[in-house]
């Protein structure tokens, strides 16, 4: 797990998950190389917000026969909403329990109406089926080129803010299923939910445009 202190006085949290074969460290370090058309990163546009940036399991890939990094196997990222395995469903419900978690840790800190959940690809797709197992209101979420899981439980309103962001050229998770997604929690969520899309950035967040809106948004969210 990554830390990354706030430099300010501390008023939310956001807890970031990173995508499948990666690690807490290597995604916080290119997290904050994004930067803002001022040239300001989430980081330094944010001084008083704390980054916890938890690592995945090594869990055994069924399709490369080896441990990898990931919150939960999946055979292809191709079609990420494949019918999904008891022991995948079993991985998820332990990955999903573990953020919950580390949620309500760091709500007591700051509560959970100041802290976020946010992730890209795999973990944001993790970090929305731990959001939905939650009775509690959260500050906001935060998904990146990411797909609707299966959950557990039924997809049911929440007033909690939601940004989603997904690039035209993403050649790892393909845009159809981020929008699919955006549709979905759309007719849930109604107004409380932002769509963006960009031409380019890949499997990534698109610059500096991409790291404008989700300033926007948190100043919004949080009002700092």
């Amino acid at each position: 797990m990554e830390v990354i202190q706030p430099t300010a006085k501390h008023t939310h949290t956001i807890i970031n998950l990173h995508g499948r074969d990666s690690f807490a460290s290597e995604y916080s370090s290119e997290f904050f190389e994004s930067e803002s058309s001022s040239g300001e990163t989430l980081q330094t546009a944010f001084p008083s917000i704390k980054w916890v940036f938890p690592s995945a399991p090594q869990l055994i890939s069924r399709r490369f026969e080896t441990e990898m990094s990931q919150w939960f196997d999946m055979w292809s990222t191709e079609n990420p909403i494949e019918q999904p395995t008891e022991e995948q469903k079993a991985q998820l419900r332990e990955s999903t329990t573990m953020i919950s978690q580390l949620v309500g840790e760091e709500s007591k800190i700051v509560g959970f109406d100041k802290s976020i959940l946010c992730g890209i690809s795999q973990g944001a797709a993790t970090a929305l089926s731990a959001f939905f197992q939650m009775d509690e209101r959260l500050c906001a979420f935060i998904g990146f080129s990411t797909w609707l899981p299966t959950v557990d439980r039924p997809i049911e309103f929440k007033r909690t803010p939601i940004f989603l962001a997904h690039c035209q050229d993403d050649e790892v998770i393909d845009i159809k299923y981020g929008q699919a997604l955006a549709t979905r929690l759309q007719q849930v969520q109604r107004s409380n939910v932002e769509f963006h899309e960009y031409s380019d950035g890949g499997h990534w967040i698109n610059e500096p445009k991409g790291i404008d809106d989700v300033i926007a948004f948190l100043r919004m969210v949080t009002r700092l």
